[in-house]
Formats: structure tokens, C-alpha cells, sequence
């Protein structure tokens, strides 16, 4: 690959969602995609040090506001976000920028945020680490958009 990416998509859980082991099958660290496991499962929680983070739509709200503000002080192109329950979305061109600081400082924000809003002794909003796809064409940014943009709300429609 010649130069940077158009864009990333990065994702990632909140704290506990999605553990080493879950029945929806799960992803190791530079080893990929694993089956379940219930027994690591059952360990790694048993290893949580607060409650898995779920959301409530105020602090969705709050995060995405943090992402957009967040990309504009650093001179990002933010092209979508979408933060759920219990996961974030965002599409985001950050030019001369590894996906992992760009993770890392939107993690943060979001965290110091969500602290001063909401619950300043929760320590562990988000899960350690994330997906980051690399985006090199057009077509591939526009179908992340759209997924990060729409397809969110649309699962549940798809369904039973």
C-alpha cells in the first residue's frame, strides 16, 4: 500500500461486553477470531474489576458529541459515528495518524467526559482494545459509512 488510507473504521466494545471466551465467539490479540469458549469466558469475567458499562442514550449522546469535538481539534475528517449500548462505531480519516493513537485519544476524551457527566469512580468505561480496518477506495468508504450511519438501527429490523 502507497501512502495513508482514506479512512479507518475502527470499533470497539465497552468494558465487559465482550469478554475472552463469549458464545458469539471472540477475538485474540494477533491471533484472530476464536470459537467460544466457556470456560475462559467464566475466567475472564470472574477477573472484571467493575461492572460491564452499558450505556444509556444520554451517554451515547455525550460520547458521539466528544468523538466529533475530539476529531476537530485534532484536524480529523470524522465521516461517521455511531456509539451503541455496548460498542462504537466511527469512520475517521486521520492523515499521518495510526489508527491506535487515534483510538486511544478518543478513548480518552470519552472517558474524561463520561466521568465528569456521569459516574467519576467508574474507571473502566471501554473494553482495552478494538478492530481497525484500514479503508483504501471509495466504494469500501462509502459502505462503512453507511454501515457506521445506518445499518446500526436497521439490525433489529432484520430480525424475527
Amino acid at each position: 500500500m502507497h501512502g495513508d488510507p482514506l479512512a479507518f473504521f475502527l470499533t470497539w466494545p465497552t468494558y465487559g461486553t465482550w469478554l475472552p471466551g463469549d458464545a458469539r465467539g471472540w477475538t485474540e490479540y494477533r491471533h484472530g477470531w476464536q470459537m467460544p469458549d466457556p470456560a475462559r469466558e467464566l475466567e475472564s469475567s470472574a477477573k472484571m474489576k467493575e461492572d460491564a458499562c452499558i450505556l444509556t442514550l444520554q451517554q451515547r449522546e455525550l460520547v458521539q458529541r466528544q468523538v466529533k469535538q475530539t476529531c476537530e481539534h485534532r484536524g480529523w475528517t470524522l465521516h461517521g459515528v455511531s456509539c451503541r449500548s455496548n460498542h462504537i462505531h466511527l469512520v475517521v480519516t486521520a492523515v499521518e495518524t495510526h489508527p491506535k493513537k487515534v483510538r486511544i485519544d478518543i478513548k480518552a476524551w470519552c472517558t474524561r467526559r463520561l466521568k465528569q457527566a456521569y459516574e467519576p469512580s467508574r474507571e473502566n468505561w471501554w473494553a482495552e482494545r478494538g478492530s481497525q480496518r484500514f479503508i483504501n477506495d471509495e466504494f469500501s468508504l462509502h459502505r462503512a459509512i453507511e454501515y457506521t450511519r445506518e445499518a446500526q438501527d436497521r439490525k433489529h429490523l432484520s430480525e424475527g
